[in-house]
């Protein structure tokens, strides 16, 4: 059985990480079959947007899988946190949107590859957490930073230093997820939103992914030099003239991603 399964509806693509039976924990094989996963859609022009979940209703991913690191080596940790920062680099930096529908824990590392996606939609029962100093370590796969991203410094040093797991309600009001959603309607939503993003010109949404990723980081006019350059860079392209034509012509544009 996989660890990750892969159901493509192209133009959507849904990830679901598939070991129910330990909540769906990162180990070394899921984060591989992920980054795997990713490589391969990449590739796959007709793939316009993803969705990352977690298979069994209970998890998205309760963390990294604690058994497999309780003998780890500095040395072996450093790799292991290299795998996971390497799974969340290729979430957030895939040519195509990435929406994570968290259904039920999302802990440790699994917060962290959650965070890692262009959009966190939760169920209504979902708990988000980063509980690594409750195990005498720290998050290790870019928690501490994408967190303070999404919260704020002060924040993110609370939730991180207590380790407190956080209800979905309350990670909206903060700003950790961006929708909180019933469990039985979260995946058909989510989908809703792919399937509208994926009818956008392709191209477009990809820069402005790109725009945003490598603007948010940088002064704003060097940001809007990113953003402008990116803006010109589409002009030009098939999909430029076939949805400004669609629209003169008052008709549903037909993008085809070149």
């Amino acid at each position: 059985m996989s660890v990750l399964q892969i159901d493509r509806q192209d133009p959507v693509v849904v990830l679901t990480l598939n070991r129910p039976e330990k909540l769906n924990a990162l180990d070394q094989a899921v984060l591989h079959e992920l980054l795997r996963g990713l490589e391969e859609l990449e590739r796959a022009d007709a793939v316009r947007v993803a969705v990352l979940t977690g298979a069994g209703g209970k998890a998205f991913a309760a963390g990294a899988d604690i058994a497999a690191m309780l003998e780890m080596s500095p040395e072996e940790a450093k790799q292991f946190a290299a795998l996971g920062h390497r799974a969340a680099d290729a979430i957030e930096r895939a040519r195509f949107p990435v929406i994570a529908a968290v259904n039920g824990f999302a802990l440790g590392g699994g917060c962290e590859i959650a965070m890692a996606c262009d959009f966190l939609y939760a169920s209504e029962g979902a708990k988000l957490g980063q509980p690594e100093v409750g195990l005498g370590i720290m998050p290790g796969f870019g928690g501490t930073q994408r967190l303070t991203r999404r919260v704020g410094a002060s924040r993110a040093r609370e939730l991180c230093m207590t380790g407190r797991t956080v209800g979905a309600d309350e990670a909206l009001r903060m700003g950790w997820v961006d929708a909180v959603l019933p469990s039985d309607v979260l995946l058909p939503k989510v989908l809703e939103l792919a399937s509208l993003i994926a009818s956008k010109a392709p191209l477009a949404v990809a820069a402005i992914k790109r725009a945003i990723l490598r603007g948010q980081d940088v002064p704003l006019p060097v940001a809007n030099e990113i953003e402008a350059a990116w803006f010109a860079s589409l002009f030009g392209t098939d999909d430029q003239r076939e949805g400004m034509r669609a629209f003169v012509d008052k008709r549903r544009p037909s993008f085809q991603g070149r």
